[in-house]
This record gives structure tokens, C-alpha cells and sequence, in this order.
């Protein structure tokens, strides 16, 4: 999770999807290696991905992406990751004002070294009320 400030004049969603792929740390892997120079963003090329890759989402759409992600395995989630996953995770989600996922891109949008996850979820996370954007990635290789 990576999470932004919103300034008190937030600007629509739209704009701030916008933003959040200009920011810097937009360029993350998400396989250990951190934040790139270059254009990549999980498995794909970072400047593939536009503010219209994102799909507007309900509460209950952006929690089922993650606890399907994390119950994958068919075992179900021990209760330990599921408490940890209630407070960082779903809390979030639950009090966030807009939700969005990250759409299907086309097989070319992957970049020279991707695909290099077998799953790979992304929300991102409006909430006006506390003034927090957050990058939500649910990812494994």
C-alpha cells in the first residue's frame, strides 16, 4: 500500500488518477526491486496506463478482489493474516468514497521483463473524508 495526501481542493477522481501516474512512485515493480527510473509499473510498461485503465468499482467489488487474492490457495486465510488484512486492508476500503481497479491491458503493454507475477490486483482508493489517496496492490511471483 502506498498511500498520498490530498490537498483540501482535491481536484475530481479523474484528475487525480492523472496524477498518481505522473508520481514517481507510480514506477514500482512490486517484486522487491522498489521504484524505477524507468516507465514499468508491476509487469507493464507505467506510461500503458491512463486514467480510463481504471475501472470504477463498488465497496464490495474492491474488497472480493483482495480476499479472493488472499483465500487463492483454497486453505482460507489463517486468522492472523485475516485480522491483519480487516485493519490494514479492508478498513480502507471500507471507508474510502471511490474505488477503482486497474483494467485488463493488452499483451503488449507488458514490458521487457513482465509478465513477472502470476496474480496481480490493483485498487486504488479515494477518501475525501480523511483526504488519503491510496495505491492498493495485492501481487505474487
Amino acid at each position: 500500500m502506498k498511500r498520498f495526501s490530498l490537498p483540501s481542493d482535491a481536484p475530481d477522481d479523474r484528475d487525480l488518477l492523472t496524477a498518481l501516474l505522473a508520481h514517481p512512485e507510480f514506477r514500482d515493480t512490486y517484486d522487491g526491486a522498489g521504484v524505477w527510473l524507468e516507465p514499468r509499473h508491476g509487469q507493464w510498461w507505467s506510461d500503458r496506463i491512463t486514467p480510463d485503465t481504471y475501472l470504477a468499482v463498488d465497496e464490495a467489488t474492491a474488497t472480493g478482489v483482495i480476499s479472493s487474492w488472499a483465500a487463492a490457495d483454497g486453505a482460507g486465510v489463517p486468522a492472523d493474516l485475516d485480522e491483519r488484512l480487516h485493519e490494514a486492508v479492508y478498513t480502507p476500503i471500507r471507508q474510502a468514497t471511490s474505488w477503482y481497479a486497474l483494467g485488463d491491458l493488452p499483451d503488449d503493454a507488458h514490458h521487457d521483463y513482465g509478465p513477472l507475477h502470476i496474480e496481480f490486483h490493483e485498487l486504488v482508493l479515494v477518501d475525501r473524508r480523511t483526504g488519503v489517496l491510496t495505491l492498493l496492490v495485492a501481487a505474487d511471483d
